[in-house]
C-alpha cells in the first residue's frame, strides 16, 4: 500500500503500516546521528529545545549551505542506522517518536521498542542526497552546530512529500532485515 502522512502521525496510523508498504510524508523531520542521539538522552526530553515525538528522525548528516536567507540543504541523503543501534531502543522510549528514517536496518533491540511503543523504521534510498533535499521547503532551525559540527547537528527540515520510504520495520514485530 501507499499513503501520504501528515507529521505528527497519529498511533492509530502507525498500527496500519507494515512492511513493505510505501510512505511520503510532509511535515517536520529532525536529524540525529550517534553523537546527537547520545547528546539528546543526556539532555532528558524537558530540556531539549524541540520536541521529538512531534517529528520523524532522520538518521542523517546533511551537506549544508548558509546564505543570507538562512540555511540550504545541498545533500540529505541518510546515513547507515546501526551505528545508531546502541541508542535507538532508550531513544524511542524516552523522546516518543513514531516514524525513524535511514538506511540498512537495525536490529533486534530497536525492533522490540518499535513494537513497545507502536513506532516504524522506513528506509530511504542510499545515494538519493540531492533527491532527498528538493523535498526540504524549509530549516527552521539547528542545535548543536558548533558543538557537534554540520554532520552530527541536529537539523529540523520542513518537508513536503518527503519519499518515497518503504516500511522495513513495523510496529508489528516484522522487520524486511530479519533481524528477530
Amino acid at each position: 500500500m501507499e499513503y501520504h502522512l501528515t507529521l505528527p502521525v497519529p498511533e492509530k496510523d502507525i498500527t496500519k503500516l507494515h512492511i513493505g508498504d510505501i510512505i511520503y510524508l510532509s511535515g517536520t523531520l529532525f536529524t540525529a546521528r550517534d553523537e546527537a542521539h547520545q547528546m539528546m538522552l543526556e539532555q532528558h526530553r524537558k530540556d531539549l529545545p524541540f520536541d521529538p515525538s512531534q517529528m520523524a528522525l532522520y538518521h542523517c548528516g546533511p551537506l549544508m549551505k548558509q546564505t543570507s536567507k538562512g540555511w540550504n540543504v545541498v545533500s540529505a541523503g541518510p546515513t547507515t542506522s546501526s551505528r545508531m543501534e546502541i541508542f535507538e531502543d532508550t531513544f524511542i522510549k524516552t523522546f516518543k517518536t513514531k516514524i525513524i528514517i535511514g538506511k540498512g536496518g537495525m536490529g533486534k533491540r530497536t525492533l522490540q521498542a518499535l513494537e513497545n511503543y507502536t513506532s516504524i523504521y522506513a528506509a530511504y534510498t542510499g545515494g538519493a542526497g540531492a533527491l532527498a533535499a528538493e523535498k526540504v521547503t524549509s530549516v527552521p532551525a539547528v542545535y548543536w552546530l558548533d558543538e557537534l559540527g554540520m554532520p552530527e547537528a541536529v537539523w529540523i527540515f520542513e518537508v513536503k512529500e518527503f519519499g518515497p520510504l518503504i516500511v522495513a520495520m513495523d510496529s508489528h514485530n516484522q522487520s524486511l532485515y530479519n533481524s528477530k
